[in-house]
């Protein structure tokens, strides 16, 4: 299992990024996909996972009005879609892969992900 997160970058506040998580090694209809970010200084917290069973989101609440998760099956790829972003959203972001048809919760302190990726480094900064 083989996750590739990509598309960080430095951005101005307000601008609009988008992060890829490329997969491979397994099926994505088997495993549910989720983005976290982990800020300065912070313990690593979740954004959003998307289900490859049947595509449902969920999102955490603070962020559910501009992040935005996708998935392309065909490219076995899942997608972040941020938009506003503000310096508060400077972090490294990864992507995760969990065996199921549901996703589990984001809170990864009270739940173990099956597998990670490296992360991407977003800065937003003026």
């Amino acid at each position: 299992v083989q996750l590739q997160a990509s598309g960080g970058g430095l951005v101005q506040p307000g601008d609009s990024l988008r992060l890829s998580c490329a997969t491979s090694g397994f099926t994505l209809h088997t495993y549910n996909i989720g983005w976290f970010r982990q800020l300065p200084g912070k313990e690593r917290e979740g954004i959003s996972c998307v289900s490859g069973s049947d595509g449902s989101r969920t999102y955490v609440d603070s962020l559910k009005d501009r992040f935005t998760i996708s998935i392309d099956s065909a490219k076995n790829t899942v997608y972040l879609q941020m938009r506003s972003l503000k310096p508060e959203d400077t972090a490294v972001y990864y992507c995760a892969a969990d065996y199921g048809l549901r996703c589990p919760t984001l809170d990864p302190t009270i739940y173990e992900w099956d597998h990670w990726g490296q992360g991407t480094l977003v800065t937003v900064s003026s």
